[in-house]
């Protein structure tokens, strides 16, 4: 199969089928063999209906239901891992993705040679104040603090290789930094192509400000992970020591200082150096026992299922 599409939804009922179609006709006219799978993340509208009809109608339509809203980094994970195309494409369902990037993104991956392809959104038509200017700001971080250098990390028009999409492992938000997740798994040839970017035509935005907050934090949190995630110690180890240095470099000085330079002086108990020794060596202490935690935890930790999903279409249980 040449091209699988995967499109995570929240009530999105009144787009679905424009989509559908839309998809459906640049693919038949391009001769690519194609699926189309949507993951209803936890709808309350009547978007799995409209999914049901679709699938029905057509066999290259495979649906994913969840059984509550889990997130859009959980559906990205239930889509990469059903999808068997040799490119995998993703998009939102709202209809700001436009289908007519799909062969212009499929050649950039199976001719050109690219891992991933991100679409940029050069040209917005979001709140400038609510979505631009903080979309910039994120997306500037982001390029300083992973190093890959891409303009919209937030795109949801991308385009992967399938070796791509079963190695990396999108959970949590983290589908905002699937590129970084990509160049920490290997595969580092990430390219970027300019895509058209649609005024909503139905319903509202699923993402408040909120979601840029959250979006620096997860930022924080997978460049630890990239760092250190397979040996915490090598951090927590390294400040421990430092922080012990430091407390019993102190505690030193107030000994000697004691014993040989002003025995008949203040007790050590009443000199500040003492509760900086003390402060500073339990830090130490507490870094270490921290990064102890974090290699049991690594070595021990099972695979747990992030979503409960309560029914297919077209797809094998």
């Amino acid at each position: 199969m040449n091209i699988s599409v995967v499109i995570p939804l929240l009530n999105e009922q009144e787009s679905l089928k424009e989509l559908h179609d839309w998809i459906a006709k640049v693919l038949q006219s391009n001769r690519f063999s194609y699926e189309i799978i949507f993951i209803d993340d936890g709808s309350t509208d009547d978007s799995w209906k409209i999914i049901t009809q679709l699938a029905n109608a057509n066999p290259n339509v495979k649906g994913i239901r969840f059984l509550k809203n889990f997130g859009k980094s959980q559906a990205l994970h239930a889509g990469f891992y059903e999808a068997i195309g040799d490119v995998v494409i993703t998009m939102d369902a709202d209809l700001q993705d436009n289908p007519e990037e799909i062969p212009e993104l499929f050649s950039m991956i199976k001719e050109a040679g690219f891992d991933m392809v991100s679409g940029w959104k050069k040209k917005r038509y979001d709140n400038i104040y609510t979505k631009n200017l903080p979309s910039k700001l994120f997306n500037w971080a982001a390029r300083k603090t992973s190093g890959v250098k891409l303009h919209d990390f937030n795109c949801g028009l991308k385009a992967y290789s399938k070796d791509v999409v079963k190695h990396i492992d999108v959970n949590g938000e983290m589908h905002r930094y699937i590129p970084v997740l990509a160049k920490n798994a290997g595969f580092t040839n990430i390219g970027e192509k300019v895509v058209k970017h649609q005024a909503r035509k139905y319903g509202v935005t699923k993402f408040g400000m909120d979601r840029f907050i959250h979006g620096f934090l997860d930022l924080i949190t997978i460049w630890f992970i990239s760092r250190f995630g397979k040996s915490p110690m090598h951090l927590f180890g390294a400040l421990g020591v430092i922080m012990f240095a430091v407390g019993f470099g102190f505690s030193a000085y107030l000994g000697v200082d004691k014993i040989f330079f002003n025995p008949m002086g203040r007790l050590i108990t009443q000199r500040p150096q003492f509760y900086i020794a003390l402060t500073t060596m339990i830090i130490g202490t507490q870094f270490f026992v921290a990064g102890f935690l974090g290699e049991i935890i690594l070595r021990t930790k099972q695979g747990k299922k992030r979503y409960a999903i309560k029914s297919k279409l077209n797809l094998n249980d």
